[in-house]
């Protein structure tokens, strides 16, 4: 199988090595010291200030949003949440559920965010902003440090979704501004699916502490408390935060977030130098690194994601709702090479042959 999904991804050798290995007991200094690291790592990949705190959750990154609206938001708040595709809604439907005043600024699919747009909305009381910084839906990757400059000067509480943007995309917490950060073990950490990260500034910290959030799994400050000993409330998955702390030692070793950062950019435009030369087109105004929104010219886009998973062994990531048809995504995260990019446009060419596109 070779896999450009944009989650799960391709996982080194290393990794999986370790995911191979019985799954020790947790509640051990030995693992207290792996999460420590872990910890470590992850604010210094998300250049976030000092003083931040990193909370590990065993669930999806969807988890993590509820968790986020949740704990930092309430009835008395107001909301701005950019809606560009099937991920800023999800915020929207959070939101919706918790009973969080929000305002949508909507965007159509693939376009990007102009600060015009962003500042038809400058001191209108808004309390915090929700939005994925990669929408990952659409491709789309926004102007954090944009989204920064409103926030900062709206005195706004600024959640940053990076899920698919971490370790793909250029990103300092610090630098932005952002209160909150999120993402999930099989994106650009390439590990499995079933732990979402989610890294507090110190402003966040406090809030968090003292929020009075009606849930138990979902209480962050439970997680912050746990956290101070290298721990989790609950029983997480143990065998993924193990994945994790080697996947992180890989990049670090590396060079670092700017060294990984720069080779996912790089097999991005390998991959759309390659694939010019086949009848599609581009879909995103403001493409992110990690992921490529095609669009298939004179074929189906659905029907092109299952002729190479059945026919070929290549998995890209199809898409969902009225998307289904028109745009196929193809993922440049996780342990891809360019070798890799040419067998996959090599399928595409052979399918061209065959009458396909």
């Amino acid at each position: 199988m070779l896999n450009f999904t944009v989650g799960p991804v391709m996982c080194s050798d290393e990794v999986c090595a370790v995911g191979g290995e019985q799954v020790p007991y947790f509640r051990t200094p030995e693992f207290s010291n792996t999460m420590f690291e872990n910890e470590q790592l992850m604010l210094k990949f998300a250049k976030a200030p000092e003083g931040s705190k990193a909370v590990f959750m065993t669930n999806s990154s969807t988890g993590s949003m509820e968790a986020i609206v949740m704990n930092c938001f309430d009835e008395t708040d107001s909301v701005l949440v950019i809606d560009g595709g099937s991920f800023g809604h999800r915020f929207v439907e959070l939101c919706e559920i918790h009973d969080v005043p929000h305002t949508v600024l909507q965007l159509s699919h693939g376009q990007k965010l102009t600060k015009e747009q962003l500042f038809e909305y400058d001191e209108q009381g808004f309390t915090g902003l929700l939005v994925n910084i990669d929408e990952t839906s659409t491709g789309v990757l926004y102007d954090s440090e944009m989204i920064g400059e409103f926030c900062k000067k709206n005195n706004i509480f600024y959640v940053c979704d990076c899920v698919s943007a971490f370790l793909a995309d250029p990103f300092d917490m610090a630098q932005c501004g952002a209160d909150v950060m999120i993402t999930g073990s099989q994106k650009v950490l390439a590990c499995p699916p079933g732990i979402s990260i989610i890294v507090l500034a110190p402003g966040a910290v406090e809030r968090v502490k003292n929020a009075k959030v009606k849930s138990m799994y979902f209480n962050l400050a439970d997680a912050l408390k746990n956290m101070e000993r290298g721990q989790t409330p609950f029983t997480p998955a143990v065998g993924i935060l193990r994945q994790i702390n080697k996947r992180l030692k890989e990049i670090d070793a590396a060079g670092g977030a700017d060294a990984e950062i720069a080779r996912v950019a790089a097999q991005a435009e390998d991959f759309r130098q390659k694939i010019k030369v086949l009848p599609f087109e581009f879909v995103s105004e403001s493409p992110a690194n990690g992921v490529t929104p095609v669009h298939p010219i004179n074929a189906d886009a659905y029907e092109i994601f299952t002729e190479l998973k059945d026919n070929y062994g290549i998995w890209i990531c199809p898409n969902g709702g009225d998307m289904k048809n028109t745009v196929f995504r193809v993922g440049h995260i996780g342990h891809l090479t360019h070798a890799d990019n040419t067998t996959l446009i090599d399928a595409l060419k052979d399918m061209q042959k065959r009458g396909m596109l």
